[in-house]
């Protein structure tokens, strides 16, 4: 078998008969090899007796969810390329020979590309069109270098060896988008072909949310890339932090005419364990990621994975706590020698603030350890 054609069911029988049909016609005219196959995971409105009377093979999925449905829809094709689009009239099956060209020429993953092949009037909400869309592409781009211009396109196609490769998890509508991130990560071969949109054929609103949707999308591109949601942003704050705070640990000093002292180091304090936090955030949802599958293994992570992460991190981290505590007992002397009177000098609340952060610093690199440790368990996977 040469090709499979997927649809999820959307309880919607007449457009789904309307895109057998075209698919069919493809069929038909090209000459190739080709099945139709539609996956189901509970429409009520009779479309598995539709699809079965036209000669389509229907599978039953348990499970709810778009991702779920298209996943063990490609399971379950036999062919050895997969086209996949929604069954709501918006795409024309009847014309997927572009695609089928650039499978010929070892493409691993064939996107459609609605901005090259033309948008029919309606079809898309000014939203998406305008800004949505465009500013989700570049995202995209920006995050995962993918050399796409329309990140969200519903129609594309792919190899099934690839497809196994990519080890998709996601169940829901951010499905597509892991397999287009997944696919440029393992640095595949992508490429897009002009593709029209139709306004799509439902007899009732779809449920997509433009606003929401969308962030939905964001926030999934941003889990997906933590170098740039926790660890550059993190570490960005942790450094320049840093330099301040060692400097103001000395005494005040002057730019202009403003003057930075002890207000200012402890406003500095706050964001330097923040920023500290924010790495360690970055490092624990990479190394979880990795572990669930949902992120491509990290060579310098993969090999820190490798030491007693546990032990040489609580050793830091207590390091760090006796030195906070040692600093601690030194400005409590020095209170105790003013018979626990007012502190009016800045030179002992300095000394305090190095004790409090050197005490935080240390206390959250012990739960790291102890985190990072259980994250790097050996386990046995789930079948």
């Amino acid at each position: 078998m040469y090709l499979t054609i997927l649809m999820p069911c959307l309880n919607e029988s007449e457009t789904l008969r309307t895109c057998i049909v075209k698919a069919q016609a493809y069929i038909a005219q090209s000459g190739e090899s080709c099945e139709i196959l539609i996956a189901d995971n509970g429409s009520t409105d009779g479309s598995q007796e539709i699809a079965k009377s036209l000669g389509v093979r229907v599978l039953d999925v348990p499970q709810k969810g778009y991702g779920v449905a298209l996943y063990h829809g490609v399971l379950a094709a036999q062919g050895r390329f997969v086209i996949m689009g929604d069954s709501d009239d918006s795409y024309d099956f009847s014309a997927l020979e572009k695609f089928t060209e650039k499978f010929e020429l070892g493409y691993d993953l064939v996107m459609g590309n609605r901005f090259m092949g033309g948008i029919q009037s309606g079809a898309m909400p000014w939203k998406n069109r305008y800004i949505g869309n465009p500013f989700l592409t570049w995202v995209g781009q920006m995050l995962f270098q993918c050399p796409v211009g329309d990140f969200h396109c519903g129609l594309r196609g792919f190899s099934k060896e690839a497809f196994m490769r990519l080890d998709l998890r996601t169940t829901g509508m951010e499905f597509a988008s892991e397999m287009v991130i997944k696919a440029s990560l393992l640095h595949m071969r992508i490429i897009e072909v002009p593709t029209k949109l139709a306004k799509d054929g439902r007899s009732r609103p779809p449920h997509l949310r433009p606003w929401r949707d969308g962030w939905r999308h964001l926030r999934f591109m941003l889990l997906f890339s933590p170098r740039w949601l926790f660890f550059y942003p993190g570490l960005i704050i942790f450094l320049a932090s840093l330099i301040i705070y060692a400097r103001l640990i000395y005494g005040s000093f002057n730019i202009a005419e403003l003057t930075f002292d002890i207000h200012t180091l402890f406003f500095t304090q706050a964001t330097l364990v923040m920023g500290y936090l924010t790495l360690i955030f970055g490092v624990i949802v990479r190394l979880f990621g990795m572990r669930e599958g949902l992120l491509q293994q990290n060579k310098i992570l993969a090999k820190i994975n490798k030491y007693p992460i546990l032990e040489i991190g609580s050793l830091c981290g207590l390091l760090s706590l006796l030195i906070g505590v040692f600093a601690g007992a030194y400005s409590f002397n020095i209170w105790r020698q003013l018979e626990f009177g007012s502190i009016t000098t800045n030179a002992v609340l300095r000394i305090v603030s190095l004790s409090t952060t050197l005490i935080m610093l240390g206390g959250i690199t012990v739960l790291m350890a102890l985190m990072m440790g259980f994250i790097s368990l050996p386990a046995r996977q789930q079948k």
